[in-house]
């Protein structure tokens, strides 16, 4: 993730720059933010309270926190903590979407009318570009969104590559030639 740190009434230094970069870094191990997200930063300076607004706009959301405390060090670490929480909420927010549908789909189906067969016809056409990520990465990614298989460009390889989840609980993986 890049970050970049603007000061209003504060002066931002190279250690303040490396402790906000730090500690936003720790973020990239939940695969929501990807490497080329850009974080913005603002820290500002009042008499008597210090204030950092963060924002990351993200493929999935825009997270946003905006903390005032007494130090530098409180407003970073509180902003931090906000992020994971909002991270943590926008994962089980997928995840639900995804459960919803599914079940919606089952319902739909029990629907049909068991007397008629209805043709199978495309309902939905989706293309996508394939990200080059590793195969742990693919998996954290498919975890995340709550799909049953994800699509991706195998960092190795560099060939489109699919992994999937199989029935009996482990993974699968499906590499083109």
């Amino acid at each position: 993730m890049k970050v970049r740190i603007v000061g209003k009434n504060v002066k931002v230094t190279p250690g303040l720059t490396e402790k906000i970069t730090k500690k936003l870094n720790v973020l990239t191990k939940y695969y929501l933010i990807d490497e080329n997200d850009v974080a913005s930063v603002l820290v500002r300076e009042y008499p008597h309270r210090k204030k950092i607004e963060v924002t990351i706009p993200t493929k999935y959301s825009t997270l946003r926190t905006e903390v005032q405390a007494e130090t530098l060090n409180e407003a970073i670490d509180a902003s931090i903590d906000k992020l994971e929480d909002q991270i943590r909420r926008t994962k089980t927010r997928l995840q639900r979407r995804n459960k919803m549908s599914l079940g919606k789909a089952f319902v739909d189906l029990d629907m049909i009318d068991d007397g008629e067969e209805e043709p199978d016809e495309v309902v939905k056409t989706k293309s996508i570009v394939p990200t080059e990520i590793s195969l742990d990465e693919a998996i954290m990614n498919m975890e995340l969104i709550g799909h049953d298989f994800y699509i991706y460009t195998d960092d190795e390889t560099h060939k489109i590559a699919v992994v999937y989840k199989r029935n009996d609980g482990g993974y699968g993986l499906i590499e083109t030639e």
